[in-house]
């Protein structure tokens, strides 16, 4: 039988650190998080970048 995979959390901090433009859920958590529309998250990150920080920034977080 084979050796399991072992599970590493590389990647996750990096993917925390990032706002899905194209995913509804992820843009409906920020929205909610921040106290703002979707459409405004989703605009903010098509002018800022994906970055959480810039995201949250530009909106007044």
């Amino acid at each position: 039988m084979a050796k399991a995979a072992k599970k590493t959390t590389r990647g996750r901090k990096q993917d925390r650190a990032r706002v899905a433009g194209g995913q509804k859920y992820e843009v409906a958590y920020e929205a909610k998080k921040i106290g703002r529309s979707a459409a405004a998250v989703k605009k903010t990150v098509k002018k800022v970048g994906n970055s959480r920080k810039k995201v949250e920034k530009r909106l007044g977080r």
